[in-house]
């Protein structure tokens, strides 16, 4: 399933540097209706504060739920970065950010490919914030 989403990230990322945005985000809102059975919306609507206690609690994800949310989210983080749309962007990357963070703790695991991608998260929401001010 891992590589699975992998494969389909990149395949979104590929679209993303290639400036089919349509493309991109449809596959994005594909993605959540096939592996997570809901829109993306119910999501976004969700604060990130209340993120992981409401999936988890409420809704009965596991960390293999809460794992995909964070690459889709992340998707959709650059897809806004992409289009100039920072503040949505920053909004994304920081979500997909905390669910990382929530899913190591939880794990107690080791993982470069993880630590890796929370590295990348904060500095781009390090970039964004310093745009800003």
């Amino acid at each position: 399933m891992i590589e699975m989403l992998a494969e389909l990230v990149a395949g979104i990322l590929g679209l993303i540097r290639k400036g089919d945005y349509k493309r991109a985000s449809q596959s994005i809102d594909h993605a959540y209706q096939d592996l997570l059975k809901q829109d993306a919306g119910f999501f976004d609507k969700i604060p990130l504060n209340q993120l992981t206690d409401s999936l988890v609690q409420e809704h009965n994800y596991t960390n293999g739920h809460l794992e995909i949310l964070s690459e889709l989210i992340y998707s959709q983080a650059e897809l806004f970065y992409a289009q100039k749309n920072y503040n949505k962007s920053l909004e994304y990357y920081q979500k997909s950010r905390f669910l990382l963070e929530f899913i190591i703790k939880d794990t107690q695991s080791f993982s470069i490919e993880k630590q890796s991608r929370l590295s990348y998260l904060e500095n781009r929401m390090a970039e964004l914030e310093n745009e800003a001010h």
